[in-house]
């Protein structure tokens, strides 16, 4: 099989295009011809070596999420056949012609969408069902804000947000993208670099914040969010150290949460994968729901995939287009 695995950590040069032995399904895996991958914020910092793979994963060969078709099955295989087209959540080892992986965490792929919007798929809307929707709680006519708007979780989040009925509050860092964040659902857009989200915000009563910035954000999400108010974190990007006051946390009857969700066993993947095949993939037959897909790119222009998703423009989800 053809993977892209990185060399070197650095940039998005230390990517190489090489043969590897094909893998072989065993117990509940499916052997999935991939046909297309996505590109997340871990894939960037596995890359750079700061973010490593668990344990049994290849560290030099990133990828979270990928569609393909099922080429294999292992003994204990019951609701997937070879043929299927299906788009899986991974631990890693995406970028590459081929996976092996549980049947588990697969979820059939709605007809009605490429392979390449199918692969942008499962490590947003896991990652936004779980965090904003069950941790979270968020409820319809509830205010939510979510930072980066237009990236590949913001993106997902606003529609899902506005579908389940929430009103949604996001933030974006080109005035360009304030009317991409429109589209997608949302209803108060602001420029970050321009306006203070906690200025233009603070009057709005918020009930939930889905934030990946942390560091100087965090005690601002504290003080804008309404009594009984959730802040949930995915990232931190500005920094994971921060103070707070718990006076003000316990006042307020605040929740503060958050996860990793690369990390978490098969066991709680499953019966995340059975959530999001309930409550989402029906949106995505109806195409009410679809991933922002806005740049495709073959796994031999991996580089130039990576090096796109780190530019201010990017937008949406980037997919890999893999052959062979």
């Amino acid at each position: 099989m053809k993977v892209a695995s990185i060399k070197e950590f650095g940039g998005p040069e230390v990517f190489i295009i090489e043969d590897r032995p094909d893998p072989t399904p065993i117990g509940d895996q499916v052997l999935i011809q991939i046909k297309a991958a996505g590109i997340n914020r871990p894939d960037v910092f596995q890359r750079k070596g700061n973010y490593p793979a668990p344990a049994g994963i290849s560290n030099d060969v990133p990828g979270l999420e990928v569609s393909g078709i099922v080429k294999g099955i292992g003994p204990l295989v019951s609701n997937f056949n070879l043929g299927d087209e299906v788009m899986a959540l991974l631990p890693g080892e995406g970028y590459a012609s081929l996976v092996c992986i549980s049947e588990k965490v697969c979820l059939p792929k709605p007809k009605n969408i490429s392979f390449e919007e199918a692969a942008c798929f499962p490590e947003t809307v896991y990652t936004v069902w779980n965090n904003l929707f069950e941790r979270g709680k968020l409820r319809k006519f509830e205010r939510v804000l979510i930072h980066g708007g237009t990236g590949g979780i913001g993106s997902t989040a606003i529609q899902l947000a506005k579908l389940f009925g929430a009103t949604v509050y996001t933030t974006v860092g080109l005035d360009e993208k304030k009317k991409i964040a429109f589209e997608l659902g949302a209803d108060f857009v602001i420029n970050y670099k321009e306006e203070d989200f906690f200025e233009a915000f603070k009057n709005e009563g918020i009930d939930v914040v889905l934030d990946s910035i942390g560091g100087t954000y965090f005690n601002k999400h504290i003080e804008l969010l309404k009594e009984d108010g959730r802040l949930i974190q995915i990232n931190a990007t500005h920094g994971a150290r921060v103070e707070i006051n718990l006076l003000k946390l316990m006042q307020k009857r605040i929740i503060l949460t958050g996860s990793t969700l690369r990390v978490r066993d098969i066991g709680f993947k499953a019966d995340l994968t059975k959530e999001i095949e309930t409550n989402i993939l029906p949106l995505v037959k109806e195409r009410r729901f679809i991933p922002l897909l806005t740049k495709v790119y073959t796994l031999e222009e991996v580089i130039k995939a990576h090096q796109h998703f780190e530019s201010e423009s990017q937008y949406g989800k980037i997919a890999l287009r893999i052959d062979g």
